[in-house]
């Protein structure tokens, strides 16, 4: 059964939500912002159709809190709801909530998110599925007694990672003897205090490991379709930095392989929305699953780009109840996509966030260049969110053109008043390990020297360029508010010339 969605409430901020609200407009669907204090002016609550207020800066208080959406979206009508990525994305009691509400929720099931949101139970339900998963334990490590059990049977290297987790936070990699203990504990405590759920396992480290994932679409009639991977090795503590597709490492044997690999697990669920299935693949090209994530990826763009489906429109038809209008045979991947995350942060002082009011932008344009952002001048970057700016996505019928092109994009993207990564991504361009393809998640840490030595002459010819526009602009500006003054002078002279006269004619 078809089920119209004529309005939808997008809970989340940023450049996702206006992301979202893009393609609402694109399908004649209305769009309703949620907005925190900080958030008033922000481009996505100025681009929706409506817009409300939900609270303080705090998330917990805004974004995060339920009951807020679930209000606003009752208020203002919406029958359906997107989350986004982070915040409630992938929380299966707002996706419940949704369902007692009578409100559609753009995502998959309460009871998918949580099985595949708990590491554990994913590994499980994984292995009964018969894809390949990192070896490792299926239950919690309760006990200390347990945990040295298990890794001794496993042998170090390990990872201990939480099972709520996501994002590096409660995973601790462990090579020494004597740390295993100590990490254990710490693994667990970030876990509680960033997830409220303190569970970790333990799975077998692999050394020199590329992270892929493969970008899926469910519909409710359970066809499954993949549109082939994303290459995600370019981590900095856990966290994507830069994305690519085609992967350099993929061939197309182990493409169909993973691929297929990839619809199994979803279909293992009854997955339905868009998805990703991340997996681990060694220098042998063996490969293990590694987590599902339940919801859009902040780097779908360039899946849309080389495969030219909008995945954030094929989530809102599926959720409508539209069946999938393609088969796997018609998914292809036409030349190669980079994805560069643009963040307000200094990437010399540890990379700490540098939030702040943006004094000037000039984002790139051209040929097979896209910017994903929501910032804009005079607009203050709030200290209480993720710190990204946008996602800069290039496109070009090769991955050596590719990488000029984002060369070319990042020179010419210009942002003052706070400072960026883009030139730590520049140097990304410009390392022959990402330029050869010959990269793996240790990327940065390998390349560490290289990507943050410092080339001061480019930059230094830059600011120069930019210190000399803006004095010839004031120098102009001051010739002109001159001219003005003298010109308005003349006609106050003229002016009271001719009243002179008028007043000895009066005489």
């Amino acid at each position: 059964m078809i089920k119209k969605i004529s309005k939808v409430l997008v809970a989340n901020r940023g450049e996702i939500a206006l992301r979202v609200m893009r393609s609402c407009r694109e399908l004649g669907i209305l769009s309703v912002a949620v907005y925190s204090d900080v958030d008033r002016s922000s481009m996505h609550v100025r681009y929706a159709d409506q817009a409300y207020h939900i609270g303080s800066a705090n998330s917990s208080e805004s974004y995060l809190n339920i009951d807020k959406i679930i209000d606003v979206a009752i208020k203002s009508k919406a029958d359906a709801i997107h989350p986004g990525y982070g915040f409630l994305s992938e929380n299966a009691e707002f996706s419940k909530r949704c369902q007692e509400e009578g409100i559609i929720f753009i995502g998959p099931t309460p009871e998918v998110i949580s099985t595949m949101g708990d590491k554990i139970t994913a590994r499980q339900t994984m292995t009964n599925s018969g894809v390949p998963v990192v070896p490792g334990t299926k239950e919690n490590l309760d006990s200390d007694e347990t945990a040295l059990r298990v890794i001794h049977e496993i042998g170090l290297p390990v990872m201990i990672k939480a099972s709520a987790g996501g994002g590096g936070k409660g995973m601790r990699m462990v090579d020494k003897e004597k740390d295993i203990l100590s990490s254990l504990r710490a693994a667990k405590s970030e876990a509680m205090s960033s997830f409220g759920n303190d569970d970790v396992y333990v799975e077998k480290y692999i050394s020199s490991p590329h992270h892929i994932e493969f970008q899926i679409l469910g519909d409710q009639h359970g066809n499954v379709i993949h549109l082939c991977e994303r290459e995600c090795s370019v981590q900095r503590r856990h966290q994507k930095v830069v994305e690519e597709t085609p992967s350099p490492l993929m061939t197309p044997e182990l493409r169909e392989n993973m691929g297929t690999h990839a619809v199994a697990a979803a279909k293992a669920v009854n997955y339905q929305g868009a998805g990703t299935i991340e997996f681990l693949v060694d220098d042998d090209y063996n490969y293990y699953f590694l987590e599902m994530n339940t919801r859009l990826q902040v780097e779908h763009p360039i899946t849309e780009r080389v495969t030219g489906y909008d995945l954030v429109k094929q989530q809102i038809l599926i959720a409508e109840g539209h069946a999938l209008q393609m088969k796997q045979e018609d998914i292809f991947q036409f030349g190669h996509a980079i994805e560069c995350r643009i963040y307000a942060e200094d990437t010399n002082n540890n990379f700490m966030p540098s939030p702040g009011k943006i004094t000037h932008i000039t984002e790139p344009m051209g040929l097979g260049v896209r910017t994903d952002g929501y910032v804009y001048e005079g607009y203050e970057i709030p200290i209480h969110y993720d710190p990204m700016i946008s996602k800069l996505i290039v496109w070009a019928k090769s991955r050596g053109e590719a990488i000029e092109r984002m060369r070319r994009a990042l020179y010419e993207y210009k942002i003052t008043g706070v400072k960026t990564s883009i030139p730590f991504l520049e140097k990304i361009m410009d390392c022959p390990d990402f330029r050869n393809g010959t990269y793996n998640t240790h990327f940065i840490q390998n390349n560490e020297e290289f990507l943050h030595a410092n080339d001061t002459s480019k930059h230094h010819f830059e600011d120069l360029a930019i210190v000399t526009a803006f004095i010839d602009y004031h120098r102009k500006l001051k010739e002109v508010q001159v001219e003005k003054c003298s010109k308005m002078q003349s006609k106050w002279k003229e002016f009271g010339r001719r009243r002179g006269m008028f007043r000895a004619s009066e005489n």
